[in-house]
């Protein structure tokens, strides 16, 4: 055997042994059909280039010692937070079968129950919402925790950060927690430092560096946007910690347009046991329940909304925003309305929408006219001819990328919070979103939502089909690629 066979021999014998050996693990961890078979395609075609992809993104692990901590906290969160709630927990005896139903699904896939008593304001705008939160931070007497997928720098995010300082002068306990990949650019300016100066916690989570590319998947990310007050009022919604103005000013598809949702109430409590968990997981620091001021004034409040917290990502065994999408869709009577920037739902969620739209619901999906995202604009485009033909209608944002993740379905059930459409969010992040069964609250989303469509245009059917055979092809390569993010 020559020199050159016995290298083409070893090569081929390397190539076998890599797409085997991916083969096998693909298998053996049981990943969804469409994600298998578009990692199997990948490592088969460009065997090495498609391993190296697989270890960096191919499952989601987030290190031994952080995966210890999350299996540690969803084992022991029930003793721990029960006294957060105990004496809220709603009586789901009123609410219809179906959403009685959904409530116990999020229950066993969430850990959180249905508190009742809360009342919800909805802030749309960023300097509505960032003002807002300057407000309450200002007021703060006793604590302010924030966690945040990005901080930018710039504009009104500056004005939080002073006001941060300024709570911490007056003896406020501080503490922030950013994603370090998400808000890497923030963590390399001058802030950090200067808000640890006034005694600030600052803390970067999921920090990872180029050894921990074995043992954690590189863009798995913290992707939740929490602020708690004092243990009595929150706010989470889709915005992160940015002025628009400030923010991506040169990805060309405009400012972006965010709302938050602002709580008192009894739900406080299960945000803050959110965000506990999320500086445990960093920090290793045990979970602190709440005091006893704090859980009267929650008490206090007297609201009427029941709203259940849905928090999910890595170290959790339930695909519990998936589940949970899903099943609001198959309850739907008379209309879904949903706004998300990334939509390139599980074939499940697909198919659930498809089925609602043709058993007569009204089907209304809001997008950005223009993403950020090339790759997710043409797997996003590859399940619109389905929704159309099926009765959907798609509705294009023009007033730049629409960054809000809502879904209101018929008129008193309604999820808001962090949650993508995409594989990323229903599978992979640390995400949150709230459940909220109140007639009040899905009328005002209900609001935000027709504002938006008035600025977006429909897709009309005919005209899609009259695309380009080249977007075609786009659209269906991108679509292959999309299961394995």
């Amino acid at each position: 055997m020559t020199h050159e066979t016995l290298i083409g021999v070893t090569g081929i014998a390397l190539q076998v042994l890599v797409i085997g050996a991916v083969g096998l693990r693909v298998i053996w961890v049981h990943r969804p059909a469409g994600s298998a078979f578009a990692w199997l395609l990948l490592v088969a075609t460009l065997p090495f280039v498609g391993l190296v992809f697989y270890l960096l993104f191919g499952e989601r692990p987030i290190g031994r010692t952080r995966l210890r901590r999350a299996h540690a906290f969803y084992a022991s969160a029930p003793a721990l937070a029960a006294p957060l709630w105990a004496l809220d927990i709603a009586d789901l005896g009123p609410l219809p079968p179906a959403q009685r139903g959904l409530a116990r699904l999020a229950m066993r896939a969430a850990g959180l129950p249905v508190l009742d008593g809360s009342t919800l304001a909805l802030h749309a705008g960023a300097e509505t919402i960032l003002r807002a939160i300057i407000g309450d931070v200002d007021a703060a007497r006793e604590s302010v925790d924030m966690a945040f997928y990005i901080w930018n720098a710039g504009g009104t995010a500056d004005e939080v950060a002073a006001a941060l300082e300024r709570a911490a002068g007056r003896g406020v306990r501080c503490r922030v927690l950013l994603d370090a990949l998400g808000s890497k650019a923030f963590l390399k300016t001058a802030w950090p430092a200067r808000l640890r100066a006034a005694g600030i916690r600052l803390e970067a989570a999921l920090a990872i560096g180029p050894l921990g590319l074995v043992f954690q998947r590189a863009d798995l990310r913290l992707h939740r946007k929490i602020v708690v007050v004092d243990e009595r009022i929150a706010y989470t919604g889709s915005m992160n910690l940015v002025d628009p103005r400030f923010f991506k000013q040169d990805a060309g598809v405009g400012e972006w347009v965010d709302a938050m949702a602002r709580i008192e109430g009894p739900a406080v409590a299960a945000l803050r046991a959110v965000f506990l968990f999320d500086w445990s997981l960093q920090t290793d620091e045990p979970f602190v329940a709440s005091n006893d001021t704090a859980f009267a004034a929650r008490r206090a409040v007297g609201g009427t909304a029941l709203v259940q917290v849905v928090q999910s990502g890595p170290g959790a065994d339930i695909s519990a925003n998936l589940r949970i999408l899903v099943d609001a869709v198959a309850t739907a009577c008379r209309r879904i309305v949903l706004t998300t920037p990334y939509f390139v739902p599980d074939p499940v969620l697909a198919l659930a929408l498809q089925n609602a739209a043709m058993r007569g619901v009204a089907v209304t999906i809001i997008l950005p006219a223009v993403n950020d995202s090339t790759l997710v604009t043409y797997a996003s485009r590859a399940f619109f001819d389905e929704l159309l033909a099926a009765g959907a209608q798609i509705l294009q944002f023009e007033g730049g990328l629409l960054h809000t993740k809502s879904v209101a379905i018929d008129d008193s059930f309604s999820l808001f919070g962090t949650v993508n459409l995409d594989m990323r969010s229903l599978h992979l992040n640390f995400e949150l979103m709230l459940a909220v069964y109140d007639s009040g609250f899905n009328a005002a989303l209900s609001e935000l939502q027709r504002g938006y469509a008035r600025s977006a245009r429909p897709l009309v059917a005919a005209a899609w089909q009259a695309r380009p055979a080249r977007q075609r092809l786009l659209e269906g390569a991108a679509s292959l690629v999309a299961p394995m993010l």
